[in-house]
């Protein structure tokens, strides 16, 4: 009997906490300027993307020229248009980037997680969306450094027995 209200005073407890997170998600504010817009900075290796989003027809504007003329290559407009993609957004935002550094690859990455962040600013209920699909979390893998006495990261010099 005893092991019986334990269980109902835990359960009891639990949907009071399951409670009070939904109301907590729901306080969350976002965060948008006056003009409606969200902002938010995007990284992948040297690049980094400043990524403003409003609500529109779904136009990507890359460093003033449009997202086709900057990233000719499809991979690289795909791997932009993921995280609207995976959050059913797509062709809701007008999306305006400014990217500088690395090449365009990285440049892709950078403007993907910065189009993420600014997606989950504008409406936080897309975190838990866009979360499992790793859109949030920064790649952290970069160039590795030259070291001293080897023509490059980890390549050695040719070895001669003689």
């Amino acid at each position: 009997m005893a092991e019986e209200n334990k269980f109902t005073e835990l359960k009891s407890t639990l949907i009071k906490a399951k409670t009070a997170s939904a109301d907590d998600a729901a306080k969350v504010d976002n965060k948008r300027d006056s003009k409606g817009r969200a902002y938010a900075t995007g990284r992948r290796k040297e690049s980094v993307a400043r990524v403003w989003i409003r609500p529109g027809s779904g136009k990507i504007t890359v460093n003033g020229r449009d997202e086709t003329v900057y990233f000719a290559r499809p991979v690289l407009r795909m791997i932009l248009r993921q995280p609207l993609i995976a959050a059913g957004r797509d062709g809701q935002f007008d999306v305006v980037v400014t990217v500088n550094g690395g090449g365009l690859s990285g440049q892709a990455g950078a403007v993907r997680h910065g189009i993420s962040r600014a997606l989950v600013n504008y409406e936080p209920t897309l975190r838990p969306v866009l979360k499992p699909g790793g859109f949030l979390t920064r790649d952290p893998r970069a160039v590795e450094r030259k070291k001293y006495g080897r023509p490059k990261a980890r390549r050695s010099f040719q070895f001669s027995k003689r």
